[in-house]
């Protein structure tokens, strides 16, 4: 304890677990000083006492091995600050592969390593076996060992960031649990009772694992997480279990084997785990052991055995069974939570901790310093959450399948199958007579692509052209030749009205929004650094009402964004439709003509042309027809109230059956909108990169009066040849797939990554884009004079690179 409890303190922490002690740490490095700490036990009671301490820096994807490659620098700084041992040793780790598919993934990261100079070798099942005596290497196809991976011992790191915080200033006060939590009214800031006393802050920060969930609910946040049952064992001691053995992940076999005081420890990510509802945690929330359950721990183990024999006939000195917390994403939460300023949340971590917190608590802390962000953070940003995912079958569900999912195949398009199906669009059950095959986004059921009469709706997956690639090709050709349907209703839909609509979102579009009532605009919202923060179409609909139109996977996170910048005096409302439009997208150069036999409005270019609204009539409902295209084709987007969508529907396929209508999903609006290198937030947009480097500099308006926020970053980019831009690329083979995250090299060098990558039916060859990055510029001369190639999984391919689309690149087709 630190003496009594203060009255107020600028930071409080709820959680004296890894993600709380990391951040008290990474905060007081940045000059923090009034820092509370208050933990319900005592420090690492909750999760972080039984933590296995793996420690990995490379993840599946870019953006969240930004996050994680600290944790291998940041724990030697740790134990140098403040002279106490972690117990890191980097002993390695040793990814075995079971089968081809498998070895295609570890292949796939050893390049992403590359990316950050990671040390990360390829390895032949004989190598594998010298670096892990009593490895079976009959089941290895082949392995990647990363060196300076490693482990660590998990009370001893979180006593060394809470000693490295209190001597920079933070106090800790254990044994205090938080009884009530309650923001303040106009004074702001929040007020934490304790059996100690009560605090106020101007900041609280909610890094309380598995219990965020509901101290954060008692506030009106949104942070959906739900504990599982985590399984891992200690076996009796064992002759190969060597101090410098590597950490043995077989993912193949749900399980990660770790040598542990001249034992092995066997912990698992098993296909069917078992969800922890709440209430059937003790009442005793410290140090929590959950009862043995060798009936389901038996198929991971066995699994292990099969890898490491030696284990058949060990003794087990310990079986743990603890309570984790997962989200519905195994993504972690952190951020600022929606509309409660100076609250934020730490929490979530899918049981990786101590991988991730480093990097996230390092990010955390410079946001609540800064104000906002200073990296990419939208993945994991608490913003993303959906209020429906704070529904307890739903959480529970998707938890479980989320623990699972830490050592799934990161196939491409994989899509989660728990908690099924839970928001509809009211054309579900006719798109499913047609054939589709639903995946899912936020909750949404989405035709990703429609099967033809005797072909199964089911996803088969692979690396190289799966299941769907044929009929996901027909739809792309009937878009391209003739006309395709899409039920787009999951789009995000915010209504911004009242007297100040305008101001507002002029204030915060890179874009000018000032239009007359009738125009859409695309545009930005960016942050102070000029990054891309939100990614939208704006549309007049009178002077003082707009419709702000998200995609569905970050509409919660939009919304949050605009909402956070109304101001006090500020007559805006931020309305949430999304539910009461479903949207159909017609597409193709035969859309005008099916559309005009269906209404009496003028729908010629001259009477509607691009980037128009209106009012239309067809069936029995005024449809909102939006003038606007995802493809790159002549086409509609319909906004109809969602009680009449359903006989505007029958009227357009009943019209379609005669010109060859097509239905088309997901899959074919990503394959196509690839071509026309049409962006998409997230992948090709992100906080990090501003609309210049992105290409979009025609969404930029640097006169329009006002200003808006970005303004001063970005400006001095405006006619300059910039070292960092958005590169389209189309491969010279035909016979290769991209997908995302592969290597782009210039003359032999990594100068980026592929940020999306598709196969292009229309060109005939994979086509991706990916921002390079070249110390003196990138222009369409520098793409022209080098030599560009996509490293996929190791091996190096020629390809062409373009500042511009290889298709159709003027757009005109989609403006005729």
């Amino acid at each position: 304890m630190a003496g009594d409890l203060p009255t107020h303190a600028e930071i409080v922490i709820v959680g004296g677990g890894v993600a709380g002690a990391s951040l008290a740490w990474q905060l007081t490095r940045l000059g923090k000083r009034d820092i509370v700490l208050v933990e319900r036990g005592t420090l690492t009671c909750g999760t972080s006492w039984h933590a296995a301490g793996l420690i990995m820096q490379i993840r599946a994807t870019h953006a969240m091995t930004d996050l994680s490659r600290f944790n291998a620098e940041v724990y030697p700084e740790l134990e140098a600050e403040t002279g106490l041992s972690t117990g890191f040793k980097q002993n390695g780790t040793l990814a075995i592969a079971r089968n081809a598919d498998r070895l295609h993934e570890l292949k796939h990261r050893a390049s992403i390593a590359k990316t950050y100079g990671i040390a990360a070798d390829l390895i032949t099942a004989r190598e594998a076996g010298e670096l892990y005596p009593g490895l079976d290497t009959s089941v290895v196809e082949g392995a990647l060992f990363i060196p300076k991976d490693g482990q660590l011992n998990a009370v001893d790191t979180v006593m060394a960031f809470m000693a490295g915080a209190r001597r920079n200033g933070a106090r800790v006060f254990e044994n205090s649990p938080v009884t009530d939590i309650a923001r303040l009214g106009a004074t702001g800031g929040y007020r934490v009772t304790t059996p100690q006393g009560t605090i106020t802050c101007d900041t609280l920060v909610l890094a309380c694992g598995l219990w965020t969930r509901e101290l954060a609910a008692r506030l009106g946040a949104v942070v959906p997480l739900n504990p599982c049952e985590h399984f891992y064992v200690v076996t009796d001691a064992l002759d190969i279990a060597k101090p410098g053995l590597p950490v043995l992940r077989d993912t193949d076999g749900y399980v990660y084997i770790k040598e542990d005081a001249g034992k092995l420890l066997v912990g698992a990510f098993e296909p069917q785990a078992k969800p922890l509802p709440m209430r059937a945690l003790p009442a005793r929330a410290e140090f929590i052991e959950l009862p043995e359950d060798w009936d389901h721990f038996a198929l991971p183990y066995s699994k292990a055995c099969e890898s490491v024999p030696a284990l058949e006939k060990v003794g087990i000195s310990h079986f743990m069974n603890g309570p984790e917390s997962f989200t519905p994403d195994a993504n972690f939460a952190i951020g600022e939570v929606p509309g409660l300023p100076g609250l934020f949340v730490s929490a979530g971590y899918n049981s990786e901790g101590f991988e991730m917190a480093p990097g996230a608590s390092r990010a955390l802390a410079e946001w609540i310093v800064e104000g906002e962000a200073t990296m990419d953070l939208a993945d994991v940003d608490v913003a993303r959450f959906h209020p429906f995912q704070m529904n307890t079958s739903y959480v529970e569900a998707r938890a479980a399948e989320s623990l699972s999912s830490i050592f799934h195949m990161h196939w491409p398009n994989l899509q989660r199958h728990s908690a099924r199906p839970a928001r509809k669009s009211p054309l579900h059950d006719r798109l499913a007579a047609r054939g589709a095959c639903f995946g899912e986004t936020l909750g949404w059921e989405r035709a990703n692509w429609y099967a033809p009469a005797g072909v199964e709706p089911r996803d088969r997956y692979s690396w190289h052209r799966p299941n769907w690639y044929e009929h996901t090709a027909a739809e792309c050709r009937a878009t391209r030749e003739n006309v395709a349907l899409f039920d787009l209703s999951s789009f995000g839909k915010h209504l911004v009205q009242g007297r100040d609509a305008c101001r507002l979102l002029q204030r915060l579009c890179a874009n000018d929004v000032d239009v007359a009532p009738g125009r859409i605009v695309y545009t930005h919202m960016l942050n102070r650094r000029g990054g891309i923060e939100v990614d939208v179409t704006v549309n007049r609909l009178a002077e003082d009402r707009y419709m702000v139109v998200s995609s569905a996977a970050f509409q919660p996170r939009d919304r949050a964004w605009i909402e956070r910048h109304v101001a006090p005096d500020d007559r805006v409302w931020v309305s949430d439709v999304t539910s009461g439009w479903a949207v159909l997208s017609v597409q193709g150069p035969q859309s005008r003509g099916l559309l005009q036999g269906l209404t009496d409005a003028d729908l010629s270019n001259e009477a509607f042309p691009f980037a128009s609204s209106r009012e239309i009539d067809i069936g029995y409902a005024r449809v909102l027809a939006n003038r606007l295209t995802f493809v790159g084709e002549l086409g509609w987007e319909l906004y109809v109230p969602t009680e009449f969508v359903q006989d505007v529907y029958d009227r357009i396929a009943a019209a379609g059956a005669g010109v060859g209508l097509q239905h088309a999903g997901y899959h074919a609006l990503e394959h196509l909108r690839s071509e026309r290198a049409y962006r998409e937030f997230s992948l090709d947009l992100t906080p990090d990169d501003t609309p210049y480097e992105a290409g979009l500099g025609f969404a930029v308006k640097l006169d329009k009066p006002g200003g808006f926020i970005g303004l001063d970053a970005i400006a001095p980019q405006r006619g300059q040849v910039l070292n960092k831009r958005l590169v389209m690329f189309c491969l010279e083979d035909p016979g290769p797939d991209l997908h995302k995250d592969e290597l782009i090299r210039m003359n032999g060098e990594v100068v980026g990554y592929l940020r999306s990558g598709v196969y292009s039916f229309t060109l005939g060859r994979a086509i991706g884009m990916g921002y390079v990055r070249h110390e003196g510029g990138v222009s369409a001369a520098l793409l022209r004079e080098n030599t560009f190639e996509i490293e996929i999984a190791g091996e190096r391919h020629p390809a062409q690179a373009s500042l511009q689309a290889f298709f159709d690149p003027k757009g005109e087709r989609a403006r005729g």
